[in-house]
């Protein structure tokens, strides 16, 4: 009942069309029970007694009949569409709306899969539900009522039948609805992972075609395509059998009917007109059941998908905001500290991804970040522009806790390039412009040349160039950088760049470095994999297992921090190697060149 409440709650401005078309439905229903006693009227007094006043009187009324209810039919019509359309629309509204306030928390815990599923397939299934189930669901219950009534005013002997047959079917219509019912989640459920196996497989179809896993791939699908099979033949198998229990009870009904009524016919106590009326009630009362299971089974299904659009819906964002009025709304400087911090992504974890983090970074300054895989880097970072809300202690920008900030002050004070990046469809100047909607094509260009973008932007078309879904169309390092271009044009307070030139050559990743330094009062954050990425940092942060290692300038650090050498080490040892097996794969080339040219 509750889901059922929520459904209209979204009706909004669409309740007037929803009051109007119940009246339109209702009225035609109405109308059209009249029918069957003006037949009746024409058989006994018109045919039987050769009376054509009463058959053209009666006719020309059965017309009118016909006719109201054509047009009310054709209003309700109209009004369903609006209702549908519009409901689907709000729903979707709401849904889009609820998941942009989400915390990387909130969207932690559901698929992408599964949000798409909500937002499309689930609130088509509610649309559908109220175009298709709108009409039954007024007029079953209206014919119902009203057919029983009029069929108990003219013979209240036949109408017994109904009070024998109606409650057999209804337990056998409950017990049916009642099964499928959980059939239906598991339904969506399985629409979920072939969303998913689609979605994942489209996304990587460069890897699926470089390690050659297509066969995989079609068999991931035929898993998922053929669980969905199954449990939509099993579900859709019980909801079919509300048909034949209502065909059963329907034939039964007129069997009796016609038996008793033809007996009543032979005693005198019945006229044929009277049947013939008393019949055309039984399959308007059986047909009305049939449409209150049907809507059953469509609210069944609805339900199930509100159901899941409510759990988006009933999501608490985990960022807890501060009142507008108390919230601040300007960063003073980029200064970051940490207090004690520790962070987990689920309560529930076992351990802290990051524990007992102290640290200060004054504003202006440079660091890098260093660590193995899974040591906390990225957790780190992004806990100064509230992506994510530290589990224990405080982080400080400017001055005052995160938590104290307006959102989308800070995290316009926070410029932050992610490890993945993100690219959309459109323009070159579009997705630039997310870093500055006001920015002009002067400062675009030279947001681009700071992040060395100016090299290849005339190759893909200049600033009018067209990506493609996620970037396509440009490599990884020109994603990259593009990127930086973006961040930098929100003239930040502090810029966290995340392992974010990993794509791009030793000499532009250089050329990149060199060019911030020349952003003034700016605070940049430096994770990296290469120690030549940061060994020009103010400071450089070493962390272990969630924990800071070490803290230092390069110097500093590799006269007497073991990880710190090791690194290091490993990576210079490695450029050397590749150093000498470039000088001696260039010796033979050379030597047969010498030969080819003698």
């Amino acid at each position: 009942m509750s889901d059922l409440k929520r459904l209209l709650s979204y009706l909004g401005s669409y309740r007037r069309d929803a009051v109007l078309g119940a009246i339109a439905v209702a009225l035609e229903t109405s109308i059209e029970l009249i029918i069957p006693l003006l037949m009746a009227r024409i058989i006994d007094e018109g045919i039987v007694q050769r009376d054509l006043r009463i058959i053209f009187s009666q006719g020309a009324l059965m017309l009118v009949c016909a006719l109201a209810s054509l047009g009310l039919g054709l209003a309700y019509a109209r009004f369903a569409a609006r209702v549908a359309m519009g409901l689907g629309a709000n729903l979707r509204q709401a849904e889009y709306e609820k998941i942009q306030t989400f915390a990387f928390g909130n969207i932690d815990r559901y698929q992408t899969s599964s949000l798409v599923t909500r937002l499309t397939t689930d609130i088509t299934v509610i649309q559908n539900a109220i175009s298709s189930g709108f009409r039954p669901m007024v007029r079953g219950p209206v014919i119902l009522l009203m057919g029983l009534f009029y069929a108990c005013s003219m013979n209240m002997e036949l109408a017994g039948v109904f009070f024998v047959v109606l409650p057999a079917l209804g337990i056998a219509l409950g017990l049916i609805t009642w099964r499928v019912l959980p059939l239906y989640r598991t339904l969506q459920e399985s629409m979920d992972d072939l969303n998913g196996a689609v979605q994942e497989d489209l996304t990587a179809m460069r890897a699926v075609k470089a390690y050659v896993r297509e066969d995989h791939e079609r068999n991931v699908f035929a898993r998922v395509n053929g669980a969905l099979a199954g449990r939509s033949t099993r579900t859709f198998s019980t909801a079919v059998l509300n048909l034949p229990v209502h065909q059963l009870s329907m034939y039964t009904t007129a069997t009796l009917v016609l038996w008793i009524g033809g007996n009543m016919i032979i005693a005198g106590r019945l006229t044929v007109g009277e049947l013939t009326s008393f019949m055309s009630y039984v399959l308007q009362i059986m047909n009305s059941l049939m449409m209150i299971s049907n809507v059953f089974l469509l609210l069944t299904r609805a339900l199930t998908s509100m159901r899941r659009v409510g759990e988006v819906l009933d999501e608490e964002p985990e960022l807890a905001l501060p009142a507008p009025e108390e919230a601040l709304r300007e960063v003073p400087d980029g200064s970051i500290e940490f207090r004690q911090v520790d962070f987990k992504y689920r309560a529930d974890a076992a351990a802290n991804v990051l524990e007992g983090v102290d640290l200060f970074i004054p504003a202006g300054s440079t660091v890098g970040i260093l660590g193995g895989t899974g040591s906390g880097k990225s957790s780190l970072v992004q806990l100064i522009c509230r992506l994510y809300d530290p589990s224990a202690g405080s982080v400080l920008v400017g001055g005052a806790d995160v938590r104290s900030y307006d959102v989308a002050a800070l995290r316009d004070a926070v410029g932050i390039v992610l490890q993945n990046n993100v690219l959309f469809s459109g323009t070159i100047r579009e997705n630039l412009k997310w870093g500055n909607p006001d920015a002009t094509d002067e400062e675009l260009l030279a947001a681009c040349k700071l992040a060395c973008a100016d090299e290849f932007l005339d190759r893909i078309g200049g600033l009018d160039g067209e990506l493609g879904q996620g970037g396509a169309g440009v490599s990884g390092g020109q994603k990259q950088r593009l990127c930086i271009a973006r961040t930098l044009l929100k003239h930040p307070r502090i810029m966290i760049f995340d392992d974010s030139t990993s794509a791009v050559d030793m000499a532009t990743d250089a050329k990149i470095r060199a060019n911030l330094t020349t952003l003034a009062d700016v605070t940049c954050l430096i994770i990296a994999q290469r120690i030549t990425s940061v060994m020009d940092a103010d400071l450089i942060v070493v962390l272990d297992d969630g924990c800071i290692h070490a803290l230092g300038t390069h110097d500093e650090l590799l006269a007497g921090d073991s990880i710190y050498q090791e690194i290091y080490a490993s990576q210079m040892e490695r450029a050397q190697e590749a150093t000498a097996a470039g000088g001696a794969l260039g010796a033979p080339a050379g030597k047969g060149g010498e030969r080819d040219g003698r």
